[in-house]
């Protein structure tokens, strides 16, 4: 896709989520509906919110771009292709019926089988996360924009460390060994959600752990974490297009180091 291509599905993807970003605040820290998409096999809450919105972002899309593909968590994948729009309506629903700040609008533009656009809207702090080739990664907080780099030189010693909730690392010695990982740093901290992978962009979080992800948790912000100099894979150190257990940090050596613990291959700092 050409760079003006890109501009413009850029600036239709940011449209279309800040038009999005109202209808989450109808519900946000008011008494609010949850469904349990599970129905007791574990809990995965869903909001009126959460449907709302991804339709509307949707239908903003599709306007424009009349047959792109498009994937979401709520209503599912339509079309085909190695091109597609992928959709997160409320990134950390947990945290959102909690009355926590800290989940956001996710909207990605994979390109060929690479994450290439990336959008996180928080729209009850007014922040906006994006990313794209040409420009990199960068805050818009109203007018004002301000480029995002990661703390470049942050080591494992003095790293801070976050992971959304130990429920997700209940994979077999996973938790173990992210224990190891978390003895390690200087710091580590429970929560986050996609906020936690915003300010590992923004320079304030070092590494950033989570398992049993889906691809529309993390694929829209792998080009802004990249974009402002970090690293992400998964386990295996492919690109997570389809989630799973992610490792990001800020740079390829504290990424390394991460990666190599939570595979259970321990090295030293």
């Amino acid at each position: 896709m050409k760079r003006a291509e890109l501009g413009r599905h850029l600036d239709v993807g940011l449209a279309a989520v800040r038009e999005a970003g109202p209808i989450a605040l109808e519900y946000f820290r008011k008494r609010l509906r949850v469904d349990d998409k599970r129905h007791g096999d574990y809990y995965d809450p869903v909001t009126d919110a959460d449907r709302r919105i991804e339709s509307s972002i949707r239908e903003s899309l599709a306007r424009t771009f009349p047959g792109e593909r498009i994937a979401g968590e709520e209503h599912g994948s339509v079309g085909d292709g190695s091109t597609y729009w992928i959709i997160d309506p409320i990134d950390g629903t947990r945290s959102f019926i909690s009355g926590m700040p800290t989940w956001g609008i996710l909207l990605g533009l994979v390109v060929d089988d690479r994450p290439t656009l990336g959008i996180m809207h928080q729209p009850y702090t007014g922040e906006t996360w994006i990313a794209d080739p040409e420009h990199g990664a960068r805050l818009q907080i109203g007018a004002d924009e301000q480029p995002l780099r990661v703390r470049a030189e942050a080591t494992l010693a003095d790293a801070v460390l976050y992971s959304t909730h130990p429920s997700m690392l209940q994979l077999p010695r996973l938790l173990g060994r992210f224990e190891l990982l978390s003895a390690r740093c200087r710091l580590q901290r429970w929560g986050g959600d996609c906020y936690s992978y915003a300010l590992l962009a923004q320079g304030c979080i070092d590494v950033v752990v989570d398992a049993s992800l889906m691809p529309y948790d993390i694929v829209p912000l792998v080009p802004i974490i990249e974009g402002a100099g970090g690293v992400v894979t998964d386990i295996e150190g492919r690109t997570p297009l389809d989630g799973g257990t992610v490792i990001a940090a800020a740079n390829a050596t504290l990424h390394a180091t991460a990666l190599e613990i939570m595979r259970g291959r321990d090295t030293k700092d």
